[in-house]
This record gives C-alpha cells, sequence and structure tokens, in this order.
C-alpha cells in the first residue's frame, strides 16, 4: 500500500489545552479553566475531547500541549478515564496556538516527517462525534496530499464572535474537500449575515489536519523567527517525571501568534472540509444555553435551582440553593465563593468583569475555591483572623512533600481513610476520628496508605496562613 494514502496512516491528536476561559467565569478561573470542567456531561470538556480520539484503528495516543500549572490535573483526567497519553508537553508560558502546534510537528517529525497531525482545542462540545471522525478521514487524503486542512461549521446564525471561510473549487480527486478561497476574522453583524445568506461560508472551528513536514515547510517560510525559537525551546526541553518541560527563556521569547494568524490565512495551500457536527466553542454561558436540553419555557437549570415563572434563562448552581421568580433571557451561575447574574444578551461581557477583578487583585479572578494539587486536592471551609479550616483530600497511595512552615501550626483530623503521619522524627498512622498537633518549625509529611481515599479537616492557626510558607525538603512531583 503506498505511503501516501490516508488510510494506512495513523493520525497523531495533538490536544491544546492553554486557554483560561474567562467568559464562564466563576466557574472557570486561571487555575482551572474550562476544559478541565464538567460542563456539558459529567467528563469534563478535556475528557470528552480525549474520548473523541479514542479509536485506536483510526488515531495514535494524544499528545497534549497544556499549561505547566495544570499538568497535574490534566494527568489525573486522563488516568481517570483510561487515556496514555503519548506525550504531555508543558508550556512554561501561554503562546498561543501557532507555538504549540510548531513543537507537536517537530516532535512528530523526529518519528516521521509525513505523521498527519489533528490539532484540536480541548475545551470544544462536538454532539455528533461519528460526523467528526467521518470528516476526518475526509480530510486526510487532502493532508496526506500536502494541504493544511481546516473544518468548516455550518453557520446557523450571523454569529461575529467567530472566523469565517469562504469555500472556493472542489480539491481534485479528493471528494468533500475544497480550496480555502478567502478567511475573515469576526465580521460585523451584516457582513455575517451577509455570509449566513450566502450559503458558501462556513465558520472557522480552529481544528486543522496536516502532515508534520507540510506544516513545517509553510512555518519556516512564514514564520521562521518562531519555528527557530520552537526548536530552541525543544532543544532546552527537560524530561520531569512524566512530561517534557519546554525550555523557559526559549520558549518566552517565541512570537505569542494564532496557527489562523502565522500559516492558515496566509498559505496558499489551506483546504477546508464542511461538516456539520453539533460543534459549538462553548465560549460562553449564552453557548452553553444554546447547546443544552431545556424545558418548555427556555430554561436551563442545573443542581439545586428553584424557578418560578422563568423564561429563556440559565441558571447553574454548584451546591446551595438558588431560588428565583419572574426572570427572563437572565444567566444565573452560583459557585461555592462567586454568584454571577447577567442578560443573556451580555454573555460576552463576563471577560470584562474579570480583567475588573484582576485589577483590583481580587482572588477570585484567579484561584478556583477547590485547589488541586498532584496528591488530591484542597478546599478552604472558612478563614478569619489567624485561623483557617481547610478540607484535604489525598488520593490513594499519594503523598504530600515533607514539608515545614515557619509561621503556622496545624491540626489535622481525619474524616475517613488511613493516614500516615511523618511529625519530627515519629512517623504514625492515624484512623476514623483521630487527630494531631504539628508544631510550626516541624518537618512533616501526610500519605496516604490505604485503598480509599484519605479526607481529613486541617485547622490552621498562626501569624501568616499564607501557601508561600511552606520550606520543601523532600517531594515525589519534583517540585523541591
Amino acid at each position: 500500500m503506498a505511503r501516501d494514502d490516508p488510510s494506512a496512516i495513523k493520525i497523531q491528536p495533538v490536544i491544546l489545552s492553554g486557554g483560561s476561559g474567562t467568559r464562564l467565569w466563576p466557574l472557570s478561573r486561571e487555575a482551572y479553566p474550562k476544559q478541565l470542567l464538567p460542563l456539558t456531561s459529567e467528563a469534563s470538556l478535556l475528557q470528552n475531547t480525549v474520548r473523541r480520539i479514542a479509536d485506536p484503528a483510526q488515531f495514535a495516543p494524544p499528545l497534549v500541549v497544556c499549561n505547566l500549572e495544570h499538568r497535574f490535573i490534566i494527568a489525573e483526567q486522563l488516568r481517570a478515564i483510561g487515556i496514555a497519553p503519548r506525550r504531555i508537553v508543558l508550556e512554561p508560558i501561554g503562546r498561543n496556538t501557532a507555538p504549540a502546534a510548531a513543537i507537536a510537528a517537530l516532535l512528530a517529525a523526529r518519528d516521521d516527517p509525513k505523521t498527519l497531525l489533528l490539532l484540536m482545542p480541548s475545551d470544544h462540545a462536538i454532539a455528533d462525534p461519528g460526523a467528526f471522525a467521518r470528516a476526518v478521514a475526509t480530510a486526510a487524503g487532502a493532508a496526506a496530499a500536502g494541504g493544511l486542512v481546516t473544518f468548516g461549521i455550518k453557520p446557523t446564525r450571523p454569529e461575529t464572535g467567530y472566523g469565517y471561510l469562504r469555500r472556493g473549487a472542489p480539491l481534485a480527486g479528493v471528494p468533500g474537500c475544497f480550496a480555502v478561497a478567502a478567511f475573515t476574522e469576526k465580521p460585523a453583524q451584516a457582513t455575517a449575515a451577509e455570509y449566513v445568506a450566502g450559503g458558501a461560508h462556513d465558520w472557522n472551528s480552529g481544528m486543522f489536519l496536516y502532515r508534520a513536514d507540510a506544516f513545517l515547510a509553510e512555518l519556516a517560510r512564514l514564520e521562521p523567527g518562531l519555528l527557530a525559537g520552537c526548536r530552541a525551546a525543544l532543544d532546552a526541553a527537560e524530561t520531569d517525571l512524566d512530561f517534557l518541560r519546554l525550555g523557559r527563556d526559549a520558549f518566552a521569547a517565541v512570537p505569542s501568534i494564532s496557527i489562523d494568524y502565522a500559516v492558515m490565512e496566509r498559505t496558499g495551500n489551506a483546504v477546508v472540509v464542511p461538516v456539520d457536527m453539533g460543534w459549538n466553542d462553548v465560549g460562553s454561558w449564552s453557548a452553553l444555553w444554546d447547546i443544552a436540553e431545556r424545558d418548555a419555557a427556555g430554561n436551563v437549570l442545573i443542581g439545586d435551582v428553584l424557578a418560578l415563572d422563568a423564561r429563556n434563562s440559565y441558571v447553574r448552581s454548584e451546591g446551595r440553593l438558588v431560588a428565583t421568580v419572574g426572570i427572563d433571557d437572565l444567566i444565573i451561575v452560583a459557585g461555592a465563593d462567586a454568584v454571577l447574574v447577567l442578560p443573556r444578551s451580555r454573555a460576552q461581557d463576563v471577560k470584562a468583569l474579570v480583567d475588573r477583578l484582576k485589577a483590583e487583585r481580587r482572588s477570585e479572578a484567579v484561584l478556583h475555591p477547590v485547589v488541586y494539587r498532584p496528591w488530591g486536592y484542597y478546599q478552604s471551609v472558612i478563614e478569619g483572623e489567624r485561623f483557617q479550616v481547610k478540607r484535604i483530600t489525598v488520593n490513594v497511595g499519594a503523598r504530600l512533600s515533607l514539608q515545614m512552615h515557619h509561621h503556622r501550626a496545624e491540626h489535622w483530623i481525619v474524616v475517613n481513610g488511613t493516614a500516615r503521619v511523618t511529625r519530627g522524627e515519629d512517623t504514625f498512622l492515624l484512623y476514623e476520628n483521630a487527630s494531631t498537633y504539628i508544631p510550626p518549625n516541624t518537618r512533616h509529611r501526610l500519605e496516604n496508605p490505604g485503598k480509599v481515599p484519605l479526607n481529613l479537616i486541617e485547622v490552621q492557626s498562626g501569624s501568616y496562613l499564607g501557601e508561600d510558607d511552606i520550606v520543601r525538603f523532600e517531594d515525589s512531583y519534583g517540585r523541591n
């Protein structure tokens, strides 16, 4: 079978997980962005994305490019659904999609320059995964021949927040594929309406399929400095546990630019495969209202919600009861530490709200109330002057670093599970309802040697309770 026959090639998925999803605040935060949240199902957007490319007959194990700070959460979410990635590449600083795509192509080209790479954001929803798989199979023919393929989504409304592309002539010998005649980035309302009425334009989905060498050749022609910087970042990369950590200084010097601006809108090899697969970029709360199942009055009600005489609204509670009367076209999202209320028509303005929170140095802009660590997670229950109470969960077989605090003492109370505690020179076990005290300036460690998650309450007291009052002596996760 010829090497260029797409049926002979197993496609290498590349999952991009570097965004922050500010328009989905208060659930999406910089430290725990939207792709890691279960917004459309019980699984996260990332997990649903990976499941779409899990067929071993069509796809190789995924290569994930992600933010350095999210590495342990992503690894755990993949483990939870039984997916072993080919590699998780860590970006020390965000540099948009073109550098991430270049890193993935350089890695793939080391093994086989003709590898077909399927570049996918981790935060999109696709209602018809079968249509998605068929579109990828269609695109493989054009990509194997050297085309840089994007997937076009049939517009359902004159959306001004998306990029558009105009289909050109059909590609000879590759049914279902068309040359791209033009790209238009986020047109005005009237122009978008013309595009939808005309029928020759598609939304740009932000997903791409191409041969590694074909993409690198265009990048070398159009953005040679970016490509050189990515090569330098890879040359300086270090293996960190199961991760590949890019060289920080070299990657920081790479221009921050999207793959659309860097290559797709400037190449003569752009190809589009139109596909109707129920695509949504989950870019706002109104987008979630669009794709969710609504009641007879047009409402989406999630969690503990009581809505009387409500119409066309999205109301979501992550815990406490949310009760409404007589609302219309509203978005109400109640998180653990913040509540968002706004008209559904102004869903895009949430980003401006987050910018204001950042300008005021509010922690709610960045930190999620549940803070994930490689060993598990913790949640602040209450905080006051010189004290703080946390709930801590330690995964089976996991352990915290051997550490010390200068300014605080800690009391640990086991709620359920078994804790192995190191305190100074002593190591001992604690069982349900047992407790211990860790004085300041005392080396200590918490481990879970049991077969179920360990849950405990931690009471901190002292003159300073910040997370930066940690001196680590040993750490299983390379954080010394």
